[in-house]
């Protein structure tokens, strides 16, 4: 056994990397760790240390090397060729210097003294298994409203479910597609295939997890990693953000309002594909996040260039955590990785509460019609009839939403959940019109909770 000791500093880089020796004929690696928490004045952070492993090729930026990481969510982990601990990769223990990643989260001003125990078994190594990957299509139902959630976490990270016991909450969710995105590990990526069926689309990715914010890679290719040790001050996140959508996937910043230390997004949006608007129960950062996206739609409408999707999602880890509340119903061409994948970036897509609460909302003028995603490409002064079909949603009272701010709120819809909402307006009026259901408890001086909302349906000539 090999032990490596030592203490990180507050304001220490934010990874530190230890060394140590494989020699050949290693069936089996090992790893364990404690670290100190010393008392701290209230409002001062502790101590909180991540890890993770990288191999004989090295630590070098873009993961060649990388074999695995648990971050906070475990105190050891193992690695053979046959099999390895989830969140860590199977494969060879080939000889030569390995390292153990540490990733000093919060370091109390005490400091963080840490202790890192590696054993190594001898023995002959196994076989790695193949991997073998979920279909990038499910049976669907052609051209039609599909729902998924994209923000999910198993046991392969710091989630308490397996994929299995996921696949069945999606299913009782109504859900028909589901992206796995595991904080900085694709371990997971090759438990999936049992999950997936006729009935549910399992898409691949990872939530890139940086000291900035998290972002979501959504349906790369089976195996594709994402590095995730920068900060926006370093330059790289571009790099990147071009290696999840060459490998196939969606750059989705999450939660980019959240208080969590290091969730807030601080790499902008210019490489975005959409956007998590809402991420799990709806909170008071969601409704920062809701206002600061419908602020960059009225820039993109003023400056007329392109607008940003939103989408939302569970971040489901563990019980009570719902999986698909909320979820995003896209309107694709099929259930396929990539009909869902266009359907989500071309924004045709609302956020939705529960599998219960359904919408339709479109715009009529001059004899034409655009849904969710779409333009109504006619003359300013056209009179023109928003509608908006509501089913599911009982009590809840319906805004809509302008570049001009909120121009109509409606009287709670009865119990029985269903109703229509009509309002005119023009382009001239209003450069979009976008869609908000929100419960009962929303009418008073405060926003209250969100039961749904929309993309925008834009409104006037391009």
């Amino acid at each position: 056994m090999t032990t490596l000791r030592g203490t990180i500093a507050p304001g220490s880089p934010d990874y530190v990397y230890l060394p140590f020796e494989v020699p050949p004929g290693m069936r089996e690696l090992r790893v364990s760790y404690t670290y100190d928490k010393p008392a701290v004045p209230p409002g001062t952070p502790g101590n909180a240390l991540d890890i993770g492993l990288f191999d004989v090729r090295g630590t070098e930026l873009g993961g060649r090397g990388f074999r695995g990481w648990s971050g906070g969510a475990r105190t050891e982990f193992f690695v053979r060729a046959d099999d390895a601990t989830p969140g860590y990769l199977p494969g060879a223990l080939h000889p030569g210097t390995w390292y153990v990643v540490l990733g000093p989260y919060t370091v109390a001003p005490q400091g963080l003294s840490y202790e890192v125990a590696v054993t190594l078994t001898e023995g002959e190594p196994g076989e790695t298994p193949r991997p073998v990957h979920p279909p990038s299509r499910a049976r669907g139902r052609g051209r039609a409203w599909y729902r998924g959630d994209c923000h999910l976490h198993s046991w392969h990270s710091d989630g308490r479910r397996t994929p299995a016991e996921i696949g069945a909450l999606a299913r009782a969710a109504g859900l028909d597609f589901i992206n796995s995105s595991e904080h900085n590990t694709t371990s997971s990526h090759a438990h999936w295939a049992d999950v997936a069926g006729d009935d549910l689309l399992v898409m691949l990715g990872e939530e890139v997890t940086t000291r900035n914010g998290h972002v979501l890679a959504l349906g790369t290719e089976p195996g594709t990693f994402v590095d995730w040790r920068y900060r926006a001050r370093d330059g790289h996140f571009g790099h990147f953000a071009r290696r999840v959508r060459e490998a196939g996937g969606l750059v989705v910043p999450a939660h980019p309002h959240a208080t969590c230390v290091g969730c807030g997004w601080r790499f902008g949006f210019a490489e975005a594909d959409a956007v998590e608007v809402w991420n799990g129960p709806y909170t008071p950062d969601d409704e920062v996040t809701l206002a600061a996206w419908d602020a960059r739609l009225v820039a993109c409408v003023r400056e007329g260039r392109e607008w940003l999707p939103a989408m939302g999602n569970s971040d489901a880890h563990r019980d009570p955590d719902a999986v698909g509340m909320p979820q995003t119903v896209v309107l694709a061409e099929d259930l396929t990785r990539a009909a869902i994948q266009q359907g989500l970036r071309a924004g045709r897509s609302y956020v939705a509460e529960s599998q219960h609460l359904a919408l339709a909302f479109t715009a009529v003028g001059d004899g034409r019609e655009a849904g969710i995603g779409e333009r109504l490409d006619v003359p300013d002064d056209t009179p023109v009839t928003v509608r908006l079909e509501v089913s599911g949603a009982p009590r809840c009272s319906v805004r809509l939403v302008t570049d001009q701010g909120t121009l109509f709120t409606s009287e709670p819809l009865p119990v029985s959940g269903e109703g229509v909402v009509e309002w005119r307006t023009t382009p001239a009026h209003a450069a979009y019109v976008r869609a908000e259901l929100r419960h009962e408890t929303a009418l008073g001086p405060l926003p209250g909770a969100m039961a749904a909302f929309t993309n925008p349906v834009f409104l006037g000539a391009t």
